[in-house]
């Protein structure tokens, strides 16, 4: 059985819920950007990724215009979309009974970091998170692999299988594997299960308390 000593979490679809707050500043930015059709099933592959990748893959923006989306939506976010936001169910809960263990815990997410730090207050688990790292403004540190890395250099920390990365997509697992860490790809977020059982993860749970059950080992 694992025993994590360092535990870094995404956010988005791992420790929060934050499907309608994405949505709407999601569709606010198309609006603005004058993208006037856009499924719901287009909004939901939108969710998880980085806004960068989003913005220039699904919809095909250049530079320019996928910065400007990326403004409008933080626009949105920053007034309305951060706090139409609820923890999973029986995370707060066991982010306090981690702690308790000892564990040392983090947050890596491809969210503007500023928001991320708002939510982490905002639901008083700053209490128990060491590092806050999201991506920068210009969305330059915006890809996974790079805000892990960032936290491991930041906190002085020697990459190990008892440093793991838990998440939602993908990019959460690949970012994880490639810092050379443990990871752990969580079943009940945004993430599509097949893709992520084909990233390799380490472990994968289906809900909460699965990954409760790995992390306090």
């Amino acid at each position: 059985m694992a025993n994590f000593t360092h535990i870094i979490f995404d956010l988005d679809g791992t420790l929060t819920d934050n499907t309608v707050g994405i949505e709407n500043s999601l569709k606010y930015a198309l609006q603005q950007m004058q993208v006037d059709t856009c499924s719901d099933d287009i909004l939901k592959t939108l969710i998880g990724p980085p806004l960068q990748w989003g913005f220039k893959n699904v919809f095909g923006m250049n530079e320019r215009d996928t910065k400007l989306a990326v403004e409008y939506f933080r626009t949105y976010y920053g007034e309305h979309g951060w706090h139409q936001n609820v923890p999973y169910d029986g995370i707060i809960e066991m982010i306090a009974e981690l702690n308790s263990l000892g564990k040392k815990m983090y947050v890596a997410t491809a969210k503007f970091e500023k928001f991320a730090i708002k939510i982490i207050e905002h639901f008083e688990l700053d209490k128990y998170i060491i590092q806050v790292k999201g991506a920068d403004y210009n969305g330059k540190k915006a890809e996974k692999n790079g805000i892990i890395s960032s936290v491991l250099e930041m906190q002085q920390l020697i990459p190990s299988e008892e440093i793991v990365m838990v998440g939602d997509t993908v990019y959460d697992i690949k970012g994880g594997k490639e810092n050379g860490l443990a990871t752990i790809a969580v079943g009940y977020g945004f993430g599509n299960e097949e893709d992520l059982k084909n990233a390799n993860p380490n472990y994968f749970v289906d809900d909460v308390d699965d990954l409760f059950e790995l992390l306090s080992a």
